[in-house]
């Protein structure tokens, strides 16, 4: 009984706590980022065509949109992102003037911090894609290297399996012969091609030399280490050996590659050097094979791996022997940079033969360096090439170099060369002094990564970036020896979307000057579709 009047009166507690709760009058909280904004109700159709769609800089284009008339005092018309004037709005037509450094691309509205996008326009410039180049569809891998053959066709490397769809059925392994004008030149016969990344490719002699990230080439699938040696025709160019047997076994003869050498990683470049190689790159270790002795099983076809350690460059004989006469005191090499490493040969001029090394190093062979030095051609450190006490103050991810104006242009993270200003893109003397007449201006929204000195002086510029200096430049720009941007027609061009590796000048089919470019993620160039190399004109 007292059981039953306790649970009585809990009951009627938890009842009374219930009800309590059902009476408490509930708290709205006010919405913590405050109402949206109403709509302003000015319509922009992207689907209008302007009229015209396409024009010069300076001309006077019409397009439709609706609702501006109230909000004219604050109202900023752009050309991809370049500030327009407003010429005249008359209902729901607005007559606006193309303004310098416009470029191709949408056309937009902003009223404080509302931006309404309308339909893309066209800016008539003198940089175009080249209308004789016939490899449309380009390549569906990186292209990262080009060798002009001696009867004028090109043979192009990198990491594609297709090249203007020609591989579709049957791929087209890393390496693609063409013409000039990029038609794909099927009598080249490459076989399976290799099984990696193809970087460089060497003429000397009856044979190319191909370097990269691959141990397979054609028909040979093994004893290669990133490097070969191939005929003229396609084939890798084989020698017979025979590999160690032991006594009860009969004697074999194997073809294997005659060049008989490479590394532990991937080769980024490889030069010609007096009927010598040499090869860069982030290596380690020299690698050879010994197929004429016993490994530990001792089995038949036994093949011994030997090592050599030698770091970022090295110098090879043409049968792919180490040459140890090449950055080695003896049998000590030399201590390379402390961090990786990118590089380019001078192959003609006062300094030809010389090795510029650059990359993510401060230490090379020993020596305190600012992100850059030069080799000579017998691989020591070229004590002429002087960048000041300091060099460059952070990475120098891309340097280039032309003969005929003696400059190098430089691009990374840096923000000073031995001490002054050089933000991210920096004009060297070829003594490695800062050329102070060249002064890089902003970069936003993105870094350069690639820049070239055309012979003219001008500057070609590519990277990540949107903004140069407060204007807008999608990812590519030209500008003056001095570091200005160039001429507005010059400047025209839409977006860029992907990475160069190389722009090479040039000459179109019908003899204009052009540039030719290849990349990897080369997907976009004045807002047309490219496959990772194209060319274009300069009018």
């Amino acid at each position: 009984m007292k059981n039953l009047r306790t649970r009585y009166i809990l009951g009627i507690l938890c009842l009374s706590i219930m009800l309590g709760g059902c009476n408490k009058e509930t708290t709205f909280f006010s919405e913590p980022y405050g109402e949206g904004k109403p709509p302003l109700g000015i319509t922009f159709d992207p689907a209008q065509v302007p009229s015209p769609n396409v024009g010069d800089i300076g001309s006077i284009i019409k397009l439709k949109a609706n609702g501006l008339n109230e909000y004219l005092d604050k109202a900023v018309f752009k050309f991809n992102g370049q500030e327009a004037e407003i010429v005249r709005v008359n209902g729901d037509e607005v007559e606006v003037k193309v303004p310098p450094y416009a470029s191709t691309g949408v056309t937009s509205i902003t009223v404080d911090d509302v931006i309404i996008f309308g339909p893309e326009f066209t800016v008539n410039g003198k940089v175009r894609i080249d209308p004789t180049w016939e490899a449309i569809a380009g390549a569906n891998g990186s292209v990262n290297g080009r060798l002009l053959t001696n009867d004028g066709k090109v043979i192009y490397v990198g990491n594609f399996t297709d090249y203007n769809r020609r591989g579709l059925v049957r791929p087209i392994n890393r390496i693609a012969r063409t013409f000039s004008n990029g038609i794909y030149d099927v009598s080249f016969r490459t076989g399976q091609g290799a099984n990696g990344s193809l970087n460089s490719i060497v003429h000397i002699g009856n044979h190319y030399y191909l370097s990269g990230g691959f141990s397979a080439f054609g028909q040979k699938r093994d004893n290669i280490s990133n490097i070969t040696r191939i005929h003229l025709h396609g084939d890798v160019d084989t020698v017979g050996v025979h590999p160690f047997r032991r006594p009860d076994q009969s004697d074999t003869l194997k073809y294997v590659p005659a060049f008989n050498g490479g590394f532990n990683s991937a080769i980024s470049h490889l030069y010609p050097q007096e009927n010598k190689l040499i090869a860069t790159g982030n290596f380690r270790y020299y690698v050879s094979r010994r197929y004429d002795q016993p490994n530990r099983l001792e089995t038949r076809d036994s093949v011994i791996l030997d090592s050599v350690e030698i770091r970022h460059v090295a110098r090879l004989n043409l049968d792919g022997t180490l040459d140890k006469t090449f950055r080695f005191n003896g049998d000590i090499p030399f201590a390379g940079g402390n961090g990786d490493i990118g590089t380019l040969l001078h192959e003609s001029g006062p300094h030809q033969g010389k090795i510029l090394v650059h990359g993510w190093f401060n230490r090379f062979d020993g020596k305190e360096v600012g992100y850059v030095t030069r080799l000579n051609a017998n691989g020591t450190i070229d004590e002429t090439f002087n960048p000041g006490g300091s060099g460059a103050d952070l990475y120098i991810t891309n340097m280039t170099y032309n003969a005929v104006t003696n400059k190098y242009v430089a691009v990374g993270s840096f923000r000073t060369y031995n001490g002054k200003p050089a933000m991210r893109l920096a004009l060297l003397n070829d003594d490695g002094t800062l050329d102070e007449t060249f002064q890089a201006q902003t970069f936003l929204n993105g870094l350069p990564t690639y820049a070239k000195q055309l012979d003219d002086g001008l500057i070609a510029v590519a990277g990540t970036f949107l903004t140069y200096g407060n204007v807008t430049r999608n990812r590519f720009m030209i500008l003056n020896p001095d570091g200005n941007l160039a001429d507005p027609l010059l400047n025209a061009t839409g977006q860029l979307l992907g990475g160069v590796n190389q722009i090479i000048e040039t000459r179109s089919e019908d003899n204009k000057r052009a540039l030719l470019f290849f990349g990897w993620n080369l997907s976009k160039f004045d807002n047309k579709d490219v496959s990772n190399i194209f060319r274009v004109i300069i009018e």
